[in-house]
This record gives structure tokens, sequence and C-alpha cells, in this order.
């Protein structure tokens, strides 16, 4: 019995957007629409035969302060409440959480009367390293769950969505924070206005915010639509945060392009006046000008390298299963549902999922349905290729799957345009 989809529908847990989230003006201008797309992490236990929801989505961007997003929010409650991404199952993001603790310790001398808060602080699996370096930690995760993962480990975490409530309280109660880090977490919030507001409200007025999320430029230059899912609100330039952050007495002081998940950034943020912004945040402002961010060009070209994406792809598959290829597919990752729904990759070209996390084995793929399944079975089953759902760790991947590729299998790269990797 396997998990079907039903027709794209609003509800209660899904509304239009009319407005800009970034400035609030009408006139969105649509960018793309994917379709009627299941949740990411709608993973249905084996045997479940529920039909799963499908809502829109569509990709939009304001003319006025350029910020890129969706059409359409789903509820925070119906994304995070319960969910089954565990940072920790990435040895890579783990590494990539270590350095970036190691050098905020440097650049803001950290101290064991320093506060580090995190929000979206996930299982701890970045504020670990702070602990480890006598810094007082404090973790801020919606997910139930998650957050208990994270305290049973010792690291203080509190199950709150995180806004201008929450921040003030948190400054009413003495818990203000030297440095606040929000990884992958800004594309994530519906109200960016709150959200701003909460940061300014629990920053010491000597503290900065650090934020990390997939850049826009990378996303359009490198046709990483799979980036798009509705977890995902805004889709981020500098230039369009500038503008969000200044209506909350915050400004943009650093910038730095960092490579992982296929290119993100990482913009620190300062209360008005305390820090003077560096070369490199000036200069990132002015490429993304001369890049044409306020113009509709790079917006058309994205559109059309997804529409090309989706043909290749698909005329890749059909060759391959016309020679009688056996094909899986690597990581039951929100990327792999959106290029999977858009694409119409299911169970015809793909026989099941792999993926490291425990809590997603033994589930369905929200597309097709296909079972997912540990890595092992990669080796044990040796399909012909295996379909890079998680290109963004293809790196790490290889190497705990080298074993695979040794015998003869071989992975396919969806993006930016479909790829065979040769054997090793």
């Amino acid at each position: 019995m396997t998990a079907t989809t039903s027709s794209a529908r609003d509800t209660e847990d899904c509304t239009p957007v009319t407005s800009c989230r970034g400035c609030g003006r009408t006139g969105l201008e649509p960018i793309i629409a994917l379709g009627p797309t299941p949740l990411a992490n709608d993973l249905p236990l084996l045997g479940d035969a529920r039909p799963l929801p499908t809502f829109a989505l569509d990709l939009v961007r304001c003319p006025a302060c350029t910020l890129v997003q969706l059409g359409q929010i789903v509820s925070p409650e119906r994304l995070f409440s319960d969910y089954l991404y565990f940072s920790s199952f990435s040895d890579a993001l783990v590494a990539h959480a270590d350095e970036l603790v190691h050098e905020l310790m440097r650049v803001e001398h950290l101290h064991d009367k320093s506060l580090a808060i995190e929000i979206a602080s996930n299982d701890g699996y970045l504020l670990q390293h702070f602990i480890k370096r006598n810094v007082p930690v404090l973790g801020v995760e919606p997910a139930r769950n998650i957050a208990k993962v994270a305290n049973d480990k010792g690291i203080r975490t509190i199950s709150e969505f995180f806004g201008s409530e929450l921040g003030q309280r948190l400054a009413s109660q003495g818990q203000q924070a030297d440095v606040l880090i929000g990884n992958n977490v800004l594309a994530h919030v519906p109200d960016l206005d709150g959200f701003a507001a909460g940061v300014r409200a629990v920053l010491k007025p000597t503290g900065v915010a650090q934020f990390e999320f997939p850049y826009l430029k990378n996303m359009l230059d490198e046709v990483e639509f799979d980036t798009i899912y509705h977890e995902h609100q805004c889709y981020f330039s500098a230039t369009a945060l500038q503008h969000v952050f200044a209506q909350n007495d915050l400004e943009l002081v650093d910038a730095q392009r960092v490579a992982i998940h296929g290119g993100s950034l990482r913009l620190s943020v300062a209360p008005t006046g305390q820090r003077r912004p560096s070369s490199r945040m000036l200069e990132l402002l002015e490429e993304e000008c001369a890049w044409g961010v306020r113009e509709h060009r790079p917006y058309d070209v994205f559109a059309a390298a997804i529409r090309n994406l989706k043909q290749e792809l698909v005329g890749l598959l059909d060759d391959l299963k016309g020679k009688g290829a056996r094909i899986a597919a690597y990581g039951a990752a929100a990327k792999g549902v959106t290029l999977a729904s858009y694409c119409g990759v299911d169970a015809r070209y793909i026989d099941f999922v792999v993926d490291r996390s425990t809590y997603k084995q033994g589930r369905l793929f929200p597309v097709g349905g296909m079972p997912i399944l540990p890595p092992e079975e990669l080796l044990a089953r040796k399909p012909e290729y295996a379909l890079m759902f998680t290109w963004n760790f293809a790196n790490e991947i290889l190497r705990q799957q080298s074993e695979y590729t040794r015998v003869g299998g071989r992975f396919i790269v969806p993006v930016p345009s479909p790829r065979v990797l040769n054997s090793r």
C-alpha cells in the first residue's frame, strides 16, 4: 500500500499572499509556478494509504524591495510542530557548524559569561560546539520532538516560534545575546518584520546576529530550483534583507559567501550605528545591483532554465529505464520532493529512496510513495543508478558510498543540468 497525493487545494493551513512579506506592498510579480506539491516532510509510515494534501508552489517577486517569495503561506504549525529533519545526521553540516562557532569565538571574544542564542537550533548540532568551549547557550526550536532530543543531550532549548513577543520576553528576563545565530531559518519566516523586531529586542547593544541561508543569486545562476519548497517562505538577496532589517533599527555589517547548500550567504547584523559595515558588505550590495537584482532578466532566465532541466532529466531517466536500468534515489530531502514533484519523477522511475536518518527510514517518500530505506540498501540491491536528491552534499555522499560506486553504481546529479557521474 503506498501513499497518494490529493489534488491541490486551499485549506485553513494555506493562505494566498497578496502583499510583500518584506515591505507590505502589493503588485507581486510571478516568476514560475511549480504546480501542486506535497509538503517536504510529510512522510507517511510504510503501509499508510492516506492521501497526502498538496499545495500550490508559486514563486513571485516584489518589484519594490526585490524580495523573492512564495505566493502562499502554509502555516508554520502545520510545517514545523513535528519535524523529521535532524541536522546531526549530516557530517558536513556538523563540521560546518564547528567551524562557524570557532570563528565567532575568535572574532567576538566569547567566554563563560557570554550567551549564544540560536533560532531554529534543531537537535543542538551547532550549540554543542559552544558548550564544549564553555559558552552558555539557549536554543529556540519550535519542533517539540526535536527540542526534546536537544534537551535530553543537555542543550538548553525552548520549544517556541521566534518572533517579536519571544524576543521581548527573553530580554525582559535578562537573556540577551552576545551572539544570535539563525542558520537556514530566515527563509522559514512568514512574518519577517516581527522576526526582525525580536532579533533587535534579544540582542545586546554590543551584540551581533549572524544569519546563513541559500543565496538567491546562486539559486538563480545555478538553476537550484529545488531549494523552493513550502518551508522556504523567502529567497534572499542582501538587497532585500537590508530593507527588512532597517525597519527595525538593524543594519547589515558584514557578508560572506559560503559553499554549503549549493551556495549560501552569511550576513552579520547589528544594532544601527554600533558597527561600521565592512568593505565586502558594501561590495556585495553593489554586485547585486550590477547582476540585476532589481530587473526582470535574471528571473526570466531562471524560469526558462527550470523548464529545460525538467525536459533533460525526464529524457535521461526515460532513456535509462528504456535500457532496463534500475534507479534508486539518495536522500528523502525537501529538495527531492520539489524536484520529483515538478519533474514527475515517481515510482515509474525510482524503485526506492535511501536516507541516513533513522527518523525517515520505514516511511514513504511523498511523491510516488517509494519506500525510504537505509543507505546500505544501495549496496545490497545494487541498482545501476542513484539519483541524488541531496546533490548539495554530493562529496559527502560519494565518500560514504565509495563501495557502491566501486562495484559499478553510478550517481545522477540533477542540478544545474542532469549528468551521470563516472564510477570510481
